[in-house]
């Protein structure tokens, strides 16, 4: 503000502005004078929130949204409703990702560029200056994360109490297991949620699935993990999407468990969640869900030797807004669902203007 010709106390005005009236242009700020008005609008434009909203889909739980960037590439965001009556949103840090794990839709983009702070948390923004509540976050949309150094200034955001004021237990950082942000991570922001990809107990096959484990492995990963468990007393989640034919079967479930038993008591602080696959265009002649008792099953076994476990429930997916299935919005997309797969019904398009 004091680039911009007033003093200090004008950013406190201009924060309360955002995130108690929900001013949607800079020109709706009118406890600032016009001249710093005209001066934010002449700089940033007339929108608070930077990302312009170009498709709009609604299913019963699930909005997705896809945002374009200055640059004329675009993101997706996905607003998730829970009958408790909170909401959650699964951003992207990246436009596309550059990882390359083989059964997921963003992966197939290739890497374009990381998100710059604000195109980070401006798609949090834009719902909340529609009316929306936040009450959870979670880095799980396009791109890996702790890739990108702007995640930590978006967790900086999230957090400050002048902003977004969120907890920092209800961010949540998901990644496959890049070690240097991950260290950062724990460091920095000890109370941030932590979900690690895993996919597969089996390192041959996890390479294949997940080509950054060829450098940073499984076990490396974990035993970060564990130091974090001990001296933070937290909890880690471990997602695991369950592929047919693929690494559903009763020997990857015990050798799983194995894996995380073998840990020692800190086993106690993981929470295993398993993810049936979701159905993507540029993959479905490769990878598809096992069917609901394979997962149960594979649950069973993973119950059974003391590994808590929760299979995921899934909405969304019908709009292609389900883990691994973010890639923008020009890709070919499916017909929505009709069996009993299809968790949301009356699923509703809607380009938006500008």
């Amino acid at each position: 503000m004091n680039r911009l010709g007033g003093p200090s106390y004008r950013y406190e005005q201009f924060t309360s502005a955002v995130f108690t009236q929900r001013a949607v242009t800079y020109r709706d700020i009118t406890v600032l004078p016009r001249t710093i008005r005209d001066a934010l609008a002449d700089r940033f434009g007339s929108q608070v929130c930077s990302l312009v909203p170009r498709v709009r889909v609604v299913s019963r739980q699930a909005t997705k949204v896809a945002f374009g960037l200055a640059d004329q590439r675009a993101i997706e965001t996905v607003q998730l409703t829970y009958r408790a009556g909170w909401h959650s949103y699964c951003i992207s840090s990246q436009v596309g990702c550059g990882l390359g794990c083989s059964f997921c839709a963003t992966g197939t983009m290739g890497l374009a560029r990381n998100l710059t702070v604000d195109e980070i948390t401006d798609q949090v923004l834009w719902f909340w200056l529609r009316g929306d509540p936040v009450d959870r976050v979670s880095f799980m949309g396009m791109g890996e994360a702790l890739a990108n150094p702007a995640t930590f200034e978006a967790i900086e955001v999230f957090t400050a109490p002048e902003l977004f004021a969120l907890s920092p237990r209800r961010l949540t950082v998901s990644t496959v297991g890049v070690v240097p942000g991950l260290q950062r991570l724990i460091a920095e922001h000890p109370r941030v949620g932590i979900t690690f990809s895993l996919h597969s107990p089996f390192d041959q096959q996890r390479s294949e699935l997940v080509p950054l484990h060829k450098r940073y492995p499984t076990g490396h990963v974990l035993d970060v993990l564990d130091v974090h468990i001990r001296r933070h007393n937290a909890e880690v989640t471990l997602a695991y999407t369950l592929m047919a034919g693929i690494n559903s079967s009763s020997d990857h479930a015990h050798a799983l468990a194995s894996l995380l038993r073998g840990r020692g008591a800190v086993s106690r602080r993981y929470h295993l969640t398993l993810i049936g696959y979701n159905d993507s265009p540029a993959l479905a002649d490769r990878f598809a869900a096992p069917t609901r008792s394979s997962i149960d099953a594979f649950a069973s076994v993973l119950r059974s030797a003391g590994i808590r476990t929760t299979v995921r429930a899934q909405f969304g997916t019908d709009v292609e807004a389900g883990c691994g299935q973010l890639a923008g919005p020009n890709r070919p997309r499916h017909e929505p669902r009709t069996g009993p797969a299809a968790s949301n019904c009356g699923a509703t398009r809607q380009q938006m203007s500008p």
